[in-house]
C-alpha cells in the first residue's frame, strides 16, 4: 500500500513527534502512530523504515524546533547578557504551561528521552549529545558576553555556568512534569540568575 493522496512528510513527522513527546518510545504504539500521522501501516513503514527511525527522525526535528528558540532569545544583541537569559527562562516556563497533558505539563521530549533511552541506544544518545553540545555553545556565548560586559559576575568560567544553567532548565522542566507550578518555576529561575550576579548586599551598595 502506498502513501495516501495529498501526504505530507513533513506533518506526518510532526505528529508522531507529538505522540512520541507525550507516551514516550516504549509506550509509543504503531497503531499510535497511524492514529496521529493518518497513515497506514504499510506507509509509516514505506516512507520511515522502522519506528526507531520514525522516532529519531521526530527527535531531531524536536531538538532542531527548541535550539532554534533558545538561539532566537540567546542570540538577540539588542539585550544585555543577563536579560537574554532571564527571557530564556520565561519562554522555558510558559512552553512548560503551554502543553498541558493529562493535566499536567508534558515536559521535554529531549529530557524524557535522555532518561528512557539514552543510557541503551546509541544512535538516540549521540542525537542527544549534538543537540547538547549546540545549546551549550549558545550558553557559553552568552555567559562570555556577560562576563565582559561585567554583567556576570561570579568567577565560575563560562562552560561550568553554561552547564549548570542547562542542568537547572532540565530540572525545571522535570519539576512541571511533575506538577510544580509556575510560582515554583520562577523561583528556581530567579534563585539560577542570582548565581550569575554579585551578592545581593554588594548590589544594592552599588545602586
Amino acid at each position: 500500500m502506498g502513501r495516501p493522496r495529498g501526504f505530507d512528510e513533513g506533518r506526518a513527522l510532526d505528529a508522531a513527534m507529538r505522540v512520541f513527546w507525550e507516551n514516550g518510545y516504549e509506550a509509543t504504539s504503531t497503531q499510535d502512530l497511524c492514529a496521529a500521522t493518518g497513515l497506514g501501516r504499510s506507509s509509516i513503514y514505506n516512507t520511515f523504515t522502522s519506528k526507531h527511525e520514525l522516532f529519531v527522525r521526530a527527535l531531531g526535528h524536536y531538538l532542531d524546533t527548541m535550539s532554534a528558540a533558545q538561539a532566537a532569545v540567546l542570540e538577540d544583541a539588542a539585550r544585555p547578557a543577563v536579560e537574554r537569559v532571564r527571557a530564556l527562562f520565561a519562554s522555558v516556563i510558559d512552553g512548560e504551561y503551554a502543553r498541558p497533558g493529562r493535566g499536567r505539563s508534558i515536559g521535554c521530549l529531549s529530557v524524557n528521552t535522555t532518561v528512557e533511552l539514552a543510557g541503551r541506544d546509541a544512535r538516540v544518545a549521540e542525537v542527544l549529545d549534538r543537540d547538547l553540545d549546540r545549546r551549550l555553545d549558545g550558553l557559553r556565548e552568552v555567559l562570555r558576553a556577560g562576563q565582559r560586559a561585567g554583567e556576570v559576575t561570579t568567577e565560575r568560567d563560562a562552560d561550568g555556568l553554561a552547564r549548570f544553567l542547562n542542568a537547572v532548565i532540565g530540572g525545571m522542566r522535570v519539576s512541571a512534569q511533575g506538577g510544580a507550578g509556575r510560582d515554583a518555576l520562577e523561583a528556581i529561575a530567579a534563585t539560577a540568575v542570582d548565581a550569575l550576579l554579585p551578592p545581593v548586599g554588594a548590589r544594592r551598595r552599588e545602586a
